[in-house]
């Protein structure tokens, strides 16, 4: 974990000018907040696009049980 304090830069489009400072205490923890809750938006996604995944591998798998071939269960796809 690093220690440095994060910093921000602020252009002015108008003048051009540049301003580095440090991200303030509530910047910081905003920044975290928004972090966390994109992990958790990826994880939700990933779980949920394995288990469209699997959904899909267990009806190809119940439709060769039936006796369909790979190429008709692709045509019903």
């Amino acid at each position: 974990m690093t220690t440095e304090t994060p910093m921000a830069v602020e252009i002015n489009c108008s003048t051009g000018e540049e301003v580095i400072r440090p991200l303030t205490t509530a910047e910081i923890a905003q920044r975290d907040l928004e972090a966390e809750r994109y992990a958790a938006q990826k994880a939700a996604a990933e779980t949920e696009a394995q288990a469209k995944a699997d959904a899909k591998l267990a009806a190809q798998a119940k439709l060769q049980a039936l006796g369909l071939t790979l190429e008709e269960i692709a045509a019903l796809s």
